[in-house]
């Protein structure tokens, strides 16, 4: 199977068997979707979404998040991963979303990357999610997923990764893609015991194959 053999065929089962994929994380709009994936690095969505209601109720507006004091702010978050870095870019993230864009989410990857606690990843994700943009946010998920399958070669990084997909698949697919791969590696290519017994890309899966050569030679 060539490797645009292999696009093609992932991307038909997804169509086909996922029509529907969208991000796990619990938002009503750009803000609370910013602070959201904030959040969630290093860190569960399901954490993530227990500990934004409160969040959100104390502070529904980023101006009334820049107003918050490191000490109001991190009981709040105490329980998600690194609390410390993620209190100090939440409020950071706020006081510049009032002081450079009016209080409101830039929809631009270089806008985004200026807001603290905001990376490559993260302003993939916002641009993708709210304005379906053809941006590719690799995570842990994505960057397995997508390597394990052979839809990346030799990609160390996950810029090299996202470089790769995003050479390979439509434009138009792009934001969904990012999900379809995720929830993929997040329920069925685990890192440690992926599921490939019930797994529906095995036909166009490199892993799959150089597994079961090694079953084969023993």
């Amino acid at each position: 199977m060539t490797r645009k053999e292999r696009y093609r065929f992932v991307l038909n089962y997804f169509q086909e068997h996922v029509p529907v994929a969208e991000t796990e994380l619990v938002y009503d709009n750009p803000y609370q979707l910013l602070v959201s994936v904030i959040l969630s690095a290093q860190c569960t969505d399901k954490r993530v979404n227990i500990t934004t209601p409160a969040i959100f109720e104390k502070y529904p507006l980023p101006q009334d998040l820049s107003k918050a004091t490191f000490e109001e702010l991190f009981p709040l978050i105490k329980s998600i991963s690194y609390p410390n870095n993620k209190t100090k870019h939440l409020i950071g993230m706020a006081n510049m979303l009032m002081s450079d864009f009016g209080g409101k989410v830039p929809m631009t990857v270089d806008e985004l990357v200026k807001l603290p606690g905001v990376g490559r990843k993260t302003a993939n994700v916002i641009t993708s999610v709210i304005d379906a943009q053809p941006n590719m946010a690799v995570d842990t998920h994505v960057f397995r997923v997508s390597a394990r399958l052979g839809l990346t070669v030799k990609a160390t990084t996950p810029l090299a990764a996202e470089k790769q997909l995003i050479q390979n698949i439509p434009k138009e697919l792009v934001h969904i893609a990012h999900h379809w791969l995720i929830l993929h590696g997040r329920y069925t290519c685990l890192a440690r015991n992926p599921k490939c017994a019930e797994c529906g890309l095995r036909e166009a899966c490199k892993y799959y194959s150089a597994q079961q050569k090694k079953v084969a030679v023993k």
